[in-house]
């Protein structure tokens, strides 16, 4: 009944009562906690670490600074908090600032509800409507969070000391809702100063003049650990002002990892089917942990979960690639498409400075360990004598990322592979799949020192 309200006095008949923001999101929480709801879809890996730790900072009605490396999705998570809002609250209706009906802040609306009273409109704003964001940069102004003088309001004949001419910023027109502030330690510290004020104090100073503004914002805030930001830091009273840090992290495992492969890489526009088998799954994200792991690498700046998407990515495109082509109608990726991932790697990781011009060496280095190591858990004890005497007989045998999955077949075709494919979980049996699990064997045991490999061509 509240909804259908259009004035205060209807909106009190109704029996609405208003809340503040962590109010709000704390009673929501409860309430989706004791139904059993999945409070935050799309988060993977935080289960048991980052999630619980974000569910007390809501019941403890603290405002939170999420500190991580990045691709951690520290913007996602604070995104979702949006859904703990109710669906609609009222504002009164052309305020700025979403006023409360009940109680508001700013100038304009005290002096329409002390003259109007109950007969003063609303409107029913959506949880999106209360959420706002701003990327911390250096150029980043006092009036783009705070506000500053409207000149065409002092044009009109008010004065600057009059509150009516403020253009509000971010910050207030986020009242009632939630404010996230990303990257803050590039924020400059003045402008961190002004932002203090504003969530402590609740005023805002303005060219001279200091108006009380009683904000009710939860400011979440995103940083990189301190101990290798060289851009800036976080002034102390402002980082006093946060109650919860939460520390952030990459997938602990492979498992984790592949998980949010799935869920966030996009397929090629295209009418072919693609299809990527597990061991490669596993060997994209065994390659991110390896990065992850490298000396050769920086690791104070993070090797992003991002890194695993795009050379996910990468991959079914190459083997779309090869299947538009060859005119296959099905897209299976092959040891060989990985030689794409290069470009999708080397803008994303950052080496050490004495590494320059070995980049692309070194990440050749890391996607063979992690070869090697989903062969090995995947093929340890396969019987391969017959390939390899067949090798010793005097096979040779040349792949590429556009051989056609049938030219491999037909070279390959006196060897009985479905052991093979057994082995690998492939239960489809054509010539794309047949042509991934042979190139996947060669490349296990020329890894593993059985066979040579020069130019793409196997042999002994």
């Amino acid at each position: 009944m509240a909804s259908n309200a259009t004035t205060i006095g209807q909106l009190r008949s109704s029996g609405w009562t208003d809340r503040t923001v962590k109010e709000e999101l704390r009673e929501n929480l409860v309430e989706r906690m004791r139904a059993g709801d999945r409070l935050f879809p799309g988060i993977v890996g935080y289960d048991d670490t980052v999630l619980p730790a974000l569910e007390r900072a809501i019941l403890a009605g603290h405002d939170m600074i999420l500190l991580g490396e990045r691709g951690q999705a520290k913007t996602r998570l604070i995104r979702r908090l949006i859904d703990l809002l109710d669906e609609e609250t009222p504002a009164i209706d052309g305020c700025e600032i979403n006023d409360s009906p009940y109680a508001p802040v700013c100038a304009s609306c005290r002096m329409r509800v002390a003259e109007e009273g109950d007969d003063v409109p609303i409107r029913w704003i959506t949880r999106q409507d209360r959420f706002a964001e701003k990327l911390a940069t250096p150029d980043t102004a006092v009036a783009d969070l705070i506000g500053d003088v409207d000149p065409i309001r002092v044009a009109e004949g008010r004065y600057l000391s009059d509150e009516l001419v403020i253009h509000y910023g971010l910050v207030p027109r986020t009242h009632r809702g939630i404010f996230s502030i990303n990257e803050l330690p590039d924020l400059p510290p003045r402008i961190q100063v002004s932002l203090l004020n504003i969530l402590e104090e609740r005023d805002i100073q303005i060219r001279g003049f200091t108006v009380r503004l009683p904000l009710d914002v939860l400011l979440v805030a995103t940083a990189n650990p301190e101990d290798y930001t060289n851009r800036g830091r976080i002034i102390t009273p402002l980082k006093d002002r946060f109650g919860s840090e939460l520390r952030t992290h990459y997938p602990l495992d492979r498992t984790l990892e592949i998980e949010v492969m799935r869920q966030e890489a996009t397929s090629p526009v295209s009418d072919i089917e693609v299809v990527v088998p597990d061991y490669l799954e596993d060997v994209v994200a065994e390659f991110t942990h390896q990065v992850r792991g490298s000396g050769h690498v920086n690791q104070r700046s993070g090797v992003s979960v991002r890194l695993s998407i795009a050379n996910l990515e990468t991959l079914t495109a190459s083997a779309v690639r090869r299947a538009v082509r060859t005119g296959s109608s099905s897209a299976v990726p092959r040891i060989s498409d990985l030689t794409g991932l290069a470009q999708s790697s080397l803008g994303r990781v950052e080496f050490e400075g004495f590494e320059e011009g070995r980049e692309a060496e070194i990440l050749r280095r890391l996607l063979d360990q992690a070869v090697l190591e989903i062969f090995r858990e995947w093929l340890m004890g396969f019987d391969f004598i017959p390939i390899l005497d067949a090798f010793d007989a005097g096979l040779e045998f040349e792949v590429g990322d556009l051989t056609p999955a049938s030219e491999i077949v037909a070279r390959f075709g006196e060897f009985d592979i479905s052991e093979l494919l057994l082995r690998l979980g492939l239960t489809q049996d054509d010539d794309e799949t047949r042509a991934t699990a042979i190139e996947f064997a060669l490349e296990g045991l020329h890894l593993t020192r059985r066979l040579n490999k020069t130019a793409g061509t196997y042999s002994i």
